[in-house]
């Protein structure tokens, strides 16, 4: 991958482990899908406000990742103001705890913490941190138990887990120049690292910001077993943040700057542009109603929270958030879909 080593790639939700075998005969034609709203009577509503010991904090609320864990029916936010993890029953929609121990916000995203988080199926937390660390937390005491330098000098960012075979993969995408460090999750060591320097079975996706060699961003495929990358696909006019797998169509929904596009994951052609919404950062794809959920916090038109049918690869609605609203996760189980918004809380929508 060749990018300046000036070129500061700020990574998001850079990241997508796929398990499933990738078909190499697929083929598709690009095209847009336009759809119409709903009938105002359906769709996503508020259900739920969650709030806690400076949940909301007064002012800007500094969070980053969400993420569900579907088999303790957990919510975790990354929260930077707070310095901790926050931990929601999204069975109750109530706070149940928090995690602290991480450097929180100073003035710098660069350098906040914590960032990505994520629950491998050994009952640990994971949680990068703004001094460039993961913090390994042992969710039965909800201490933390281990701590890996990944080497940086700003934050570890995003993160992916390869439960086959036991392998995390996080970015420290603010450093001058970019790198992925791969850790062994039973051992919590680190193994490797993978730098971005001016530079087929299961896989890691990493979306790509624009730089110098791909001005509209791309996808980054990352062999997780011999630790190298295997192929790019340049993403004309989007400069991705934000990246989810639909498994079952084998399609990718990257959030843009501008509008979100749906790109084959084999081949890496776009075969869908979403033109009712844009600007998005966290998107997450739902296995429990075949949807993808869109927090597109710079709508030119106010943010949004929006959602795309997988099946169509169509806009299928869109609810209003609040500004800086770029963080969303699903329950499969439920379908409740929890956004943290600034000076309210955290938000759970469902449909109605």
């Amino acid at each position: 991958m060749s990018t300046s080593a000036k070129t500061r790639l700020t990574w998001f939700l850079a990241i997508l482990l796929v398990l499933a075998t990738l078909a190499t005969s697929v083929s598709y034609v690009v095209s847009t899908h336009l759809a119409q709203a709903k009938d105002a009577s359906q769709g996503l509503r508020q259900i739920a406000l969650i709030t806690g010991p400076n949940i909301p904090p007064r002012g800007l609320w500094a969070f980053d990742i969400s993420f569900v864990d579907d088999q303790s029916q957990v919510y975790y936010l990354a929260d930077a103001s707070n310095a901790s993890v926050d931990l929601i029953d999204t069975r109750t929609n109530t706070l149940i705890g928090q995690i602290g121990g991480f450097r929180g916000f100073h003035g710098s995203r660069d350098t906040q913490g914590p960032g990505g988080v994520l629950v491998d199926d050994l009952g640990q937390l994971w949680a990068s941190d703004g001094d460039s660390t993961v913090k390994v937390i042992d969710l039965s005491s909800r201490t933390i138990v281990a701590t890996l330098r990944t080497g940086g000098a700003k934050r570890a960012d995003e993160m992916a887990y390869d439960p086959q075979d036991q392998f995390l993969l996080v970015t420290n995408g603010s450093d001058a120049v970019p790198f992925a460090t791969f850790i062994s999750v039973t051992k919590r060591a680190i193994l490797g690292k993978l730098v971005f320097e001016g530079a087929e079975t299961h896989l890691f996706y990493l979306s790509v910001p624009a730089n110098k060699r791909y001005p509209g961003g791309a996808v980054a495929v990352v062999d997780p077993l011999t630790r190298q990358l295997v192929k790019e696909y340049p993403i004309p006019a989007c400069d991705p943040s934000g990246i989810a797998l639909d498994p079952a169509n084998q399609e990718l929904l990257l959030g843009c700057s501008g509008h979100p596009v749906i790109v084959s994951a084999p081949t890496g052609q776009v075969v869908a542009t979403i033109l009712q919404t844009s600007g998005c950062d966290e998107v997450w794809y739902n296995r429990g109603d075949q949807r993808f959920y869109l927090a597109a916090f710079t709508n030119p038109t106010g943010p949004v929270l929006s959602v795309v049918d997988a099946a169509t690869d169509a806009w299928a609605e869109q609810v209003a958030t609040v500004k800086k609203a770029h963080s969303v996760a699903v329950d499969p189980l439920t379908n409740h879909l929890f956004v943290p918004e600034t000076g309210r809380g955290i938000v759970v929508y469902a449909q109605t």
